[in-house]
């Protein structure tokens, strides 16, 4: 359940109303998704997060399936429900296959346990894996 009220177009500050267009141009469709309707309530760091998103989820070095998909692992390990699902349509939309997708699950599972076991056995960092 949310803890503010998600915002309707009509109720949009023009602030948000200018983001919103932004949205809706920029990925070329009409829906906004929940998450930008409950930032909306403050349009200030409504556009601050829209051009952060922007701009790093934007053209780059790296594929956009691949921002997706790392993105989906962050969220993950952030125990974000929102953004699992947000960013795994957005990985699909994008051309992720089942098996990448399992893949990608696989992975996240497997870091996340040699993560744990290496906190918890604090082993130091070998000198090959140093920048010099």
């Amino acid at each position: 359940m949310s803890t503010v009220r998600l915002l309707n177009d009509d109720e949009l500050s023009p602030q948000a109303r200018e983001v919103f267009a932004d949205i809706r141009a920029t990925r070329q469709s009409d829906v906004v998704n929940n998450f930008w309707r409950a930032l909306a309530h403050d349009p200030v760091t409504l556009k601050r997060t829209w051009e952060s998103v922007k701009a790093v989820m934007g053209p780059g070095a790296l594929d956009p399936k691949v921002k997706e998909m790392i993105y989906i692992a962050v969220s993950v390990a952030h125990g974000c429900p929102y953004c699992i699902h947000s960013h795994t349509a957005g990985a699909r939309a994008k051309g992720m296959t089942d098996a990448e997708y399992a893949e990608l699950v696989a992975v996240i599972g497997m870091a996340s346990e040699t993560n744990r076991l290496v906190t918890a056995l604090g082993v130091p960092i070998d000198a090959a894996f140093e920048v010099s």
